[in-house]
């Protein structure tokens, strides 16, 4: 039996595009296991589905100043050594890495055991893990056109993110029902990510009269985002965060208003959702949204307003472009080359495994 180790974490965005692979790997007979962090998201994230899983030590890579700087070395030394007993242990034929921190002791220790590696960069530029990771990769896979300028031609290959394929599954009439709306107006969805968004969350509430006149809502505000005051308030519904109901719930939108994280827009592109991005500001990121965000418009998935620029009146005129332009952007999406990322890339891993035999 062909055996395969998938790594990422440190957020679930590098986690949920591996979780993605495993229905297709297990039907080509892969048995899979995962290595991450001790205690890290991904541990509760791969639980459910039976999984081996291995936690090493790991260290952040910080760009900034930090006395944890000092320490994290070591424990990404010990991590080292836990990866390289780890593939000796388990001899896998491939490791796949979607990133984050906690991926690079087990990619160097690939390298260092002769074991074909492919990571997959979600973001337009390559994060730190992942730079530090590229030398040792045999594959590189990027959401964006525009990242291959960034790769190594010989490695590069543009798939698109692996989607959840229960995503593409939701019951437009079960979220009808779970959100009390009625049938004959439009609804919008909008998403600010696990922890809200405050300055969406704010054009959305001031815009929201005049939304309402001619939409309905459904906003995800984040954890302890909620306003009592608006609880009430016929053809708006929040929740802090929704999981099992999210696929119902992007089958009833008819847009979309989101961050720009690079795994929630390849979501919305696979599921062909007009959208209105407001990406995290240069200030409080190292400007990768700002870029998925921009790449998007520029292949006509998406309407981009700055975070700066966002108040109520920004937001009704692009919501209003958005809706009257919304076949426009279908067509788009449904044009696009990213559309079976699943396959390709385990395509891509059964290449590089046969070459290990």
């Amino acid at each position: 039996m062909k055996r395969i180790i998938l790594t990422g974490g440190g957020s679930a965005g590098h986690v949920t595009p591996n979780i993605a692979l495993i229905p297709q790997l297990k039907e080509k007979g892969y048995e899979i296991h995962y290595a991450g962090s001790y205690q890290g998201i991904e541990k509760d994230l791969i639980e459910p589905f039976g999984i081996p899983y291995h936690g090493i030590s790991s260290g952040k890579l910080r760009r900034y100043f930090s006395l944890q700087n000092f320490s994290d070395p070591f424990r990404v030394l010990k991590g080292l050594g836990q990866a390289r007993k780890l593939i000796r242990d388990l001899k896998p034929d491939v490791i796949f890495s979607k990133g984050g921190f906690v991926s690079v002791p087990i990619v160097l220790a690939g390298k260092q055991n002769h074991v074909p590696v492919i990571i997959h960069e979600s973001d337009m530029t390559p994060g730190l893990a992942n730079k530090i990771a590229i030398p040792c990769a045999s594959k590189v896979c990027c959401n964006f056109p525009e990242t291959l300028e960034h790769l190594p031609k010989e490695k590069a290959v543009l798939t698109g993110s692996p989607i959840r394929q229960e995503l593409l599954s939701g019951n437009r009439l079960a979220a009808l029902d779970f959100c009390g709306f009625t049938p004959d107006k439009p609804v919008i969805l909008v998403i600010g990510g696990s922890l809200g968004a405050v300055a969406v969350n704010n054009a959305v509430r001031a815009a929201l009269p005049k939304l309402l006149e001619r939409f309905q809502v459904i906003h995800l505000c984040g954890k302890g985002k909620t306003d009592e005051a608006l609880a009430n308030t016929k053809g708006y519904r929040q929740f802090e965060y929704i999981k099992d109901e999210l696929r119902d719930l992007f089958a009833l939108a008819d847009l979309v208003i989101s961050r720009a994280g690079a795994n929630a827009i390849c979501e919305l592109l696979a599921l062909h959702k007009p959208n209105l991005l407001i990406p995290l500001s240069a200030n409080a990121s190292r400007g990768d949204q700002i870029l998925n965000a921009r790449s998007f418009e520029r292949q006509g998935f998406s309407i981009v307003l700055e975070e700066e620029e966002t108040n109520n009146e920004t937001l009704l005129a692009a919501v209003q472009q958005l809706y009257e332009q919304r076949d426009t952007y279908i067509n788009a999406m449904r044009n696009s080359s990213m559309q079976d990322s699943i396959s390709t890339i385990v395509n891509l891993i059964e290449e590089t495994a046969l070459k290990t035999y």
